[in-house]
């Protein structure tokens, strides 16, 4: 059983940088948690505090039914792959594989049989031989991660592995690292800043802001219901669009007022606004068309971009600026009239004087 459990963690660097500010977190045992945020929004040093690479300064961590806050690292069952490749250049694959092993003083015999099952479970049957010069990124990193999954942790760290590999060899070893951690059952925290990654790899996203994890589930459920503008507006690529408005109220409809366009709000939204609204909705949850249309909004093209698989426009209503992604064929020129309609389903609310979701219930 490798639960991990995070009560009220806090870090703190200095006088006054709080690095990781009363997280409480609870990753279920054999759970593939993603930590998703900023540079120097604390994920690393979250992690840190699991690894027991960092004391924290309040706050406990908790993995199984054993409080680990005390504990160095060598005694919590964790082994972890770092951004950095890490391997020693002057050992040979499965030197390097075998390294914590000897260490341990496993026997010959069961460090002959560890190394070549994960070699075997991680490509690397065929250079155990080789030295790490001879091995291309993606291999040098599948030893990096051998190494560390052969110790058989109850837990398994993983610091950014994949930011050294170019944009192939990301989208290869990204497919790979989610099969071997389904096949290796291991509690796992991975930490990026990537969140294709996060969508792609986790069985759940825990977004990281200023220290604090500001939304935390499912992979579709982050992206398609974000509670904050932050949260849609760092995931998604293109991020969420955000257009903000003035709520105006008449015989008893509401309709927000986006420049000298009208778009309906549901009565339960405008009750609990005031007078200005926030209209979240992605990319490819508008539907465009070149044709003048009285239920949708008219925007002008400022931008084209083919990207094979569809096009991405970038049309302006008003004076704020939308992303919309449409078919490869559309008949888009830049400053061209174009008329949007988003889905009435996909769009969320929110409140602009604190940037935070307002529901239907």
């Amino acid at each position: 059983m490798a639960e991990i459990r995070l009560e009220g963690v806090t870090k703190i660097f200095g006088s006054k940088v709080r690095a990781v500010d009363q997280v409480d977190l609870t990753i279920a045992d054999q759970e593939f948690m993603v930590l998703l945020g900023p540079s120097g929004c604390g994920k690393t040093t979250l992690m840190r505090v699991v690894a027991g690479l960092e004391y924290p300064d309040g706050g406990r961590v908790m993995i199984g039914d054993r409080d680990v806050t005390d504990l160095p690292p060598r005694r919590r069952q964790i082994a972890m792959v770092f951004q950095s490749y890490a391997v020693f250049p002057h050992l040979s694959v499965f030197e390097n594989i075998a390294f914590g092993l000897r260490m341990g003083r496993i026997a010959k015999p069961e460090v002959q049989r560890r190394v070549g099952a994960v070699a075997e479970l991680v490509q690397l049957s065929p250079y155990l031989e080789r030295y790490p010069a001879q091995l291309s990124g993606g291999q040098r990193q599948r030893v990096a991660v051998a190494r560390a999954i052969v110790m058989e942790p109850a837990v398994l760290l993983m610091d950014e592995p994949l930011s050294n590999l170019d944009a192939l060899l990301r989208l290869n070893f990204r497919a790979e690292l989610k099969k071997l951690v389904a096949e290796l059952r291991t509690t796992t925290i991975y930490v990026t800043h990537d969140q294709v990654e996060a969508l792609s790899l986790g069985d759940r996203i825990a977004v990281m802001r200023e220290g604090k994890i500001v939304q935390c589930g499912t992979p579709m459920d982050v992206y398609d219901r974000p509670h904050t503008e932050f949260v849609g507006s760092f995931i998604g690529n293109p991020p969420m669009n955000f257009v903000r408005g003035r709520l105006e109220r008449a015989n008893g409809a509401s309709r927000i007022a986006i420049g000298e366009q009208r778009l309906a709000v549901p009565a339960a939204i405008a009750a609990k606004l005031e007078n200005e609204l926030v209209v979240g909705i992605r990319a490819e949850n508008i539907e465009a068309t070149p044709d003048a249309a009285t239920d949708a909004l008219q925007a002008q093209v400022q931008v084209v971009e083919p990207l094979g698989s569809h096009l991405l426009l970038t049309a302006s209503v008003g004076d704020q600026e939308l992303k919309i992604q449409t078919r490869t064929d559309f008949p888009a020129q830049p400053n061209a009239p174009i008329w949007l309609r988003p889905e009435s389903d996909k769009i969320r609310w929110f409140d602009p004087r604190t940037g935070t979701e307002v529901s239907l219930t």
